[in-house]
């Protein structure tokens, strides 16, 4: 009933939703508050930019975000509404800042124990709107590269950034978090307030803005709870209508961008196939992670009907599997029920989740255009199997663009395999990761450190709780992680629409491949799957398969 009630609403959205994004990133008209931000940065938004001007603008931006966070947590201690907690320690205020700018969100600390009000609201929730605005913008400048002809142009990053912010993230955040007060989140700058239980004993409940971050976190798939046990906390996530609404937030604006992307290129039809290709692989993943979880091997699963251990009671095991599978086939990382207590086959599929790219349907623009990415690749197998030169939406996909989009694909798979090696292979490092930051050693200990890197390097967030991560070596290599694996991919998508955007069109012929039926639908579903498979299927049977197997 909740999955079918998620897939009506998104239905229901998809059209006016996907449509408003077309006109809102097409328009030739500014806000009065845009015209006085871009006078005050000295910006002219009828300069369109070429790509390597559209990418120093994501990175300079991206720089000064980064410098802003780790300034507010080094500070903190001076800060108004710090609530008495002290400064940040160096190496987790680097490994937040960095968490945050790249749009992942992981998190090393209990966020309510560790960051006051200010850092909360300066920091963190601005950047949940403005990383989410520069991986929608980068997307958008994506599919102006496969609309254009002959042009040198992909758009003017701070004119996306600006009405990505200001029209789409924060008119919805602030019709979201009503929704979510309404339900029951908290929001005020109460404090911690003392409490006498029923037992006669003196509790501290925190309160704090969260409703205010928690729509943000979810609407920009961005996933840094305002609690340390995130949706899972019912402070942040009250009854099963708002567990349900949430994934609502998670997956609205992901699943109407192939809308915007169809209308944009000027024809529906591919917009639907994307939106297919997504739609499948999500419901293979959402049917697989609740079959493996309600059957729960083992004598106490069985006889409890489910794997209930890690499940938050007041949703469920379905509850929790739908929110586990929405939260990392996005790019989110939020969880309403524990990932490291899932079997050890169900704790693979949010592995595998991310381990696809998160394009099913992905985060906020970086699912698009990581979909776009591997349809440039399944095209290009296409042309090599029947013998023809392969084109997408009318654009030759030639050794410059195959090579962009190869370099694109290998990039997260070799930060997260090389980060797990790093940390068992370094004799100092290995020692320090098996004494102090594994809890469960062995096989799932080796999932435990393979599933932080995945989470960090494919920017979602989300972790096996069982890996203390707040030490030297797992707040600077997580915190490069997250950085490379967010920029490093942006540079070659935006290599790749300046490179699309200055071709011709060339005409549709005989031997043309249609991109919008049913066939290139099932080879680009595959596609994802196999390259997912051949690159991470031998560290996977060193972790969870093997534990699934034992």
């Amino acid at each position: 009933m909740q999955a079918a009630t998620l897939a009506l609403i998104l239905a229901l959205i998809y059209r006016p939703f996907g449509d408003y994004m077309a006109r809102l990133y097409t328009s030739d008209r500014d806000w009065r508050v845009e015209r006085g931000l871009y006078r005050l940065i000295g910006v002219d938004p009828r300069t369109e930019q070429s790509w390597p001007a559209y990418l120093r603008g994501v990175l300079a931006f991206s720089v000064i975000g980064l410098l802003f966070v780790y300034s507010l947590q080094r500070a903190q201690a001076v800060l108004p509404y710090s609530l008495g907690l002290p400064a940040v320690p160096e190496g987790l205020s680097f490994n937040t800042a960095a968490s945050f700018v790249a749009n992942t969100n992981w998190q090393s600390y209990s966020p309510e124990l560790t960051l006051g009000y200010t850092v909360q609201l300066a920091g963190l929730a601005v950047q949940n709107f403005v990383s989410a605005a520069v991986g929608i913008a980068v997307a958008i400048a994506l599919v102006r590269g496969f609309a254009r002809r002959g042009s040198g142009t992909i758009g003017n990053f701070w004119v996306d950034l600006f009405r990505g912010s200001f029209r789409l993230l924060l008119p919805l955040s602030v019709i979201g978090a009503i929704v979510l007060m309404i339900g029951g989140v908290v929001q005020n700058f109460n404090g911690f307030t003392e409490v006498t239980t029923l037992a006669g004993n003196t509790q501290s409940l925190p309160g704090g803005p969260v409703a205010s971050q928690e729509v943000i976190k979810l609407l920009g798939t961005n996933g840094g709870g305002f609690f340390n046990v995130n949706s899972a906390h019912p402070f942040e996530n009250p009854t099963a209508w708002t567990s349900l609404f949430q994934n609502v937030l998670m997956l609205a604006i992901p699943f109407a961008l192939p809308r915007t992307f169809g209308k944009m290129v000027g024809s529906n039809k591919q917009g639907y196939a994307t939106l297919a290709v997504m739609a499948t692989l999500y419901l293979v993943s959402l049917t697989a992670l609740s079959a493996l979880e309600v059957a729960g091997n083992g004598t106490a699963p069985e006889l409890a009907g489910g794997a209930l251990e890690g499940k938050e009671q007041r949703f469920g095991i379905f509850a929790s599997t739908l929110f586990g599978s929405t939260s990392t086939l996005t790019s989110t990382g939020a969880v309403n029920s524990m990932h490291d207590s899932y079997t050890a086959l169900g704790g693979m599929m949010p592995m595998l989740n991310m381990m696809l790219g998160e394009v099913a349907p992905g985060g906020v623009g970086s699912g698009l255009y990581g979909m776009l990415v591997l349809a440039v690749i399944a095209v290009f197998i296409a042309g090599l199997l029947v013998g023809r030169t392969p084109e997408y939406l009318g654009k030759k996909v030639g050794p410059r663009e195959i090579k962009l989009a190869s370099l694109y694909i290998l990039v997260t798979p070799t930060l997260v395999l090389v980060g797990t090696a790093l940390s068992f292979a370094i004799p100092g490092v290995r020692e320090d990761v098996e004494a102090t930051s594994i809890w469960n050693p062995g096989i799932h200990g080796m999932s435990e450190v393979l599933y932080a890197f995945t989470s960090a390097s494919n920017n979602n967030g989300s972790a096996f709780a069982g890996l203390t991560a707040n030490t030297p070596w797992f707040n600077t290599a997580l915190g490069v992680a997250m950085l490379l694996g967010r920029f490093v991919p942006i540079v070659f998508v935006l290599a790749l629409a300046g490179s699309l955007a200055a071709q011709e069109k060339v005409p549709a012929t005989a031997g043309t491949l249609p991109t919008h039926r049913p066939q290139f639908v099932g080879l680009l579903v595959g596609v994802t799957v196999i390259v997912t498979a051949l690159t991470y299927f031998p560290v996977l049977t060193l972790g969870p398969l093997a534990e699934g197997l034992n």
